[in-house]
């Protein structure tokens, strides 16, 4: 089993590519939503979502 390693947005990005691929769109959608979240820029950060559509399943403070 490969050992991931989340620094950046970049890396959520990926392994929300690799999720989607392999069928698991929650668990992808989550990832993206990590990766918005280190993404300065909101233009892109609305981006990385519209690639990973769904509701959130995130609970909120």
């Amino acid at each position: 089993m490969p050992l991931f390693s989340f620094n950046t947005a970049a890396d959520y990005l990926d392994a929300a590519r690799d999720m989607a691929a392999s069928g698991r769109p929650a668990l992808a959608r989550l990832l993206a939503e990590a990766a918005a979240e280190l993404t300065p820029d909101p233009v892109e950060a609305a981006r990385i979502l519209g690639g990973f559509p769904g509701p959130t399943h995130r609970e909120e403070d």
